[in-house]
């Protein structure tokens, strides 16, 4: 696919090696603001003064919210198998074991438990850098395992969501993923374990339909996008124009999907002040 990927004269189209986080010296904003990694990274990723909110991975959620950055990952070395064989443009399990030494991930999403702010807490973060943040059979047993493991310990669970969606390399058996993260929840439910979901840019497709909604508390980031199908497909289906910020996490809150939206820099402080008045 030539078009992809564009190496002979020396120019590298930049869609399939593109980090979430820049690494280099400087981080240059939407606004062409340019400010230095060490500043953006003490600011919780968040842009001063313009309050952009640079998407990030699980690492870097971890480090906000674990106190010290200590934390025990659960399921470390889960992978996906290849049960229908599957073959598009390459096979599944070479498609995989490339998204594994890009992002240095075994999957879509890492689970651990430690303290925030003195608190004990489940954590399950997706990476939207590993295909996507699609949710297949891996990321499913991940999740529920982790909410077993609250529900077994009586410690409170954190999801936080970044996804295109189901895995489509896994048809049906990432889909069965969505009734068995919600029933796992419904367990957690039963035992009066606190969960919140954390929607963050973007939260699309199965995930939206399934955990992603189902908290005691569903918040978000700013400007996240947040629905199930994209707007275009919505658009063509209906037949209409959409309205202005149609599935923003602000257009969601408005229209009484989400409980409220929370800046990054605040996460850890509102999340630990939930937590107790739960408690």
């Amino acid at each position: 696919m030539p078009w992809f990927k564009r190496s002979d004269k020396g120019i590298l189209t930049p869609t399939e090696s593109k980090r979430e986080v820049p690494d280099g010296l400087w981080f240059k904003a939407p606004s062409g603001k340019i400010i230095h990694t060490r500043e953006l990274k003490s600011n919780a990723y968040v842009v001063p003064e313009e309050d952009h909110h640079v998407k990030i991975g699980s690492k870097e959620y971890f480090e906000i919210l674990f106190d010290n950055n200590e934390f025990t990952e659960m399921d470390a070395n889960m992978e996906s198998a290849d049960p229908l064989k599957f073959v598009d443009t390459k096979p599944y399990p070479r498609r995989v074991k490339e998204s594994q030494k890009k992002t240095e991930l075994k999957d879509a999403v890492r689970t651990a438990y430690g303290k925030m702010n003195g608190l004990d807490i489940v954590v399950a973060c997706m990476d939207f850098t590993f295909i996507g943040g699609s949710m297949g059979s891996v990321v499913g047993e991940k999740i529920a395992r982790a909410i077993h493991h609250a529900l077994i310990t009586k410690t409170p669970m954190l999801i936080i969501s970044r996804s295109g969606g189901a895995r489509m390399m896994e048809a049906g058996y990432s889909l069965m993923q969505l009734a068995k993260a919600s029933a796992r929840l419904a367990q957690l439910d039963e035992a009066g374990i606190p969960y919140i979901s954390l929607l963050t840019d973007p939260t699309t497709g199965g995930v939206t339909a399934s955990y992603a909604m189902l908290g005691d508390f569903n918040i978000a980031e700013p400007g996240s996008l947040i629905g199930f199908a994209g707007p275009r497909v919505i658009r063509e289906t209906i037949g209409k124009d959409l309205p202005k910020g149609f599935q923003t996490a602000e257009f969601v809150l408005e229209h009484g999907f989400l409980d409220f939206i929370i800046d990054r820099r605040n996460l850890k402080t509102r999340l630990s002040t939930l937590l107790k008045m739960l408690q």
